[in-house]
């Protein structure tokens, strides 16, 4: 049996447990829609379990030393290195990612491990604050939150998954992680696995195998997690605000986005059309980061308009594990529903189609609708699939107007041979994150990675995720006694 698939478990105070449910729940490769797994789900009652015994295995792992929490860190990020070519291949196989991506994904989550083992010592930090009462000492602790709910999506599930996972470790957290059951082995076994063969402790990590039928809204209402790590749509994301603000947790929330790839007059066209391919069709557009809307200025409009369709055309599509493939098929029926859907309204609405795409099972090939309407619903739409939109922009001021024309604010990206200009322009967008001369899929664990407006709350990466993932505390110490004025 493949390496992973045996593991088609929860994994419950450090061993893999079977769901309680009568029901299962399949992964589906969603190129042949062949099984991978079946799984028993867990209910309602073994999450509750499973925040109890974060909780009381937290206690422990919050007062180990750097050099414990570091040495299971590296030796996770090791079996990921040593496992390579079988975490690929199960990339692919579950989420319909091409070689490519599978290489991306795996890489940043390795990435994000071993930048984890670089800030678990400021767990525990202590600062001494001057003050001005006589005989006083402030010292302020960086200690851990406590227990974390993680949950994850199905596009990049180990990046995803591993983004909160590897910090709330490092800092001395417990986490109970629910991945999307229907990339279960690749944003919960495989990162589970690694882990337990790292001697993380009993109890610190826990993952569920199940669905919302079974658990309700437990991973957002349990009174134990202090802080709610999510990943998703943006609805989703208001409704764990929501209850996150009754209930005074805190919240990592990356949501959706209708990320703008804006082209001025003095762009390369060449260097736009290379970017805007990658980040418009890598994993067939299902990404929050991808580019959304195509902005381009009037003056190199046609010319880009031509080149990037002749490259569009050229992109092969099929089966995900043939590494020659780019376009692979989306992630369910569902899915390849909604974008159909879509399609067809924006055909009604009049909405100019400059390349006709075609349906192969799962698989869209690129549909490129152009003169399109930056008001339109369909320039409004997350789209979460290969369909491009290009949108053509008067002037620069009309470019970055149209850009911030939308309730989301994740990425963005800007073409220019005018580097200060493209920055000057780049604060404008009211994004979280902006490229200048690259696409808009960009992520790394050095950077303050989040969105602003309704694409999300917080920021990932170092520095920035340490305040997001601990807590701190001030204790004073009077030295000596001090006179009070009664």
């Amino acid at each position: 049996m493949p390496t992973f698939e045996q593991y088609n478990k929860s994994f419950l105070n450090g061993e893999w447990t079977e769901g309680n449910s009568d029901r299962t729940g399949q992964i589906i490769n969603p190129y042949d829609e062949s099984v991978i797994a079946t799984v028993k789900l867990a209910t309602r009652d073994q999450l509750k379990e499973a925040f109890e015994t974060a909780k009381q295995a937290q206690k422990q792992w919050g007062q180990t030393s750097a050099e414990e929490r570091q040495a299971v860190l590296q030796k996770a990020a090791d079996y990921l290195k040593e496992n390579k070519e079988d975490i690929q291949k199960t990339i692919s196989r579950e989420t319909g990612g091409s070689a490519v991506k599978a290489d991306v994904e795996l890489g940043l989550t390795i990435g994000l491990l071993e930048q984890a083992v670089k800030y678990a010592g400021e767990l525990h930090e202590i600062k001494e604050v001057e003050d001005n009462i006589e005989g006083k000492v402030n010292r302020v602790h960086r200690l851990p939150l406590g227990v974390i709910s993680s949950i994850s999506p199905f596009n990049f599930p180990m990046n995803l998954s591993m983004r909160s996972i590897a910090p709330a470790l490092a800092l001395g957290n417990a986490v109970v992680h629910k991945p999307d059951l229907q990339t279960g082995l690749t944003g919960g076994v495989i990162i589970t696995k690694a882990l337990e063969e790292a001697g993380l402790p009993k109890g610190v990590f826990n993952m569920v195998l199940t669905d919302l039928e079974e658990i309700g809204n437990e991973m957002l209402e349990n009174p134990i997690p202090r802080l709610i790590a999510f990943t998703g749509s943006t609805p989703v994301g208001k409704l764990i605000g929501r209850i996150a603000g009754e209930n005074f947790k805190r919240v990592a929330l990356e949501l959706g986005g209708n990320n703008p790839f804006i082209v001025l007059s003095d762009a390369d066209v060449d260097r736009a059309v290379d970017a805007a391919v990658f980040g418009k069709f890598i994993h067939q557009g299902q990404i929050c980061m991808i580019i959304n809307r195509l902005i381009i200025h009037k003056d190199v409009y046609d010319e880009f308009k031509e080149k990037f369709i002749q490259r569009v055309k050229e992109l092969p599509a099929g089966d995900s594990s043939d590494p020659k493939t780019v376009i692979g098929p989306l992630m369910n029926k569902n899915q390849l529903n909604k974008a159909l859907d879509i399609i067809e309204k924006a055909k009604q609405a009049g909405t100019n189609v400059a390349l006709e795409g075609k349906v192969e099972g799962n698989i869209l090939t690129p549909y490129v609708f152009s003169e399109v309407d930056n008001s339109s619903e369909l320039a409004q739409t997350e789209l979460f699939a290969p369909i491009a939109s290009l949108i053509k922009a008067e002037t620069d001021e009309e470019a970055i107007d149209m850009a911030n024309d939308t309730q989301y604010g994740l990425s963005s990206a800007i073409f220019t041979e005018d580097l200060d200009r493209g920055e000057e322009l780049a604060l404008r967008i009211d994004s979280g994150m902006t490229h200048i001369n690259d696409q808009t899929v960009n992520d790394s664990p050095v950077v303050p990675f989040g969105g602003n407006k309704e694409s999300g709350m917080g920021r990932f990466g170092y520095p920035w995720v340490v305040e997001e993932f601990t807590v701190t505390k001030w204790v004073s110490k009077q030295t000596k006694y001090r006179d009070f004025p009664f």
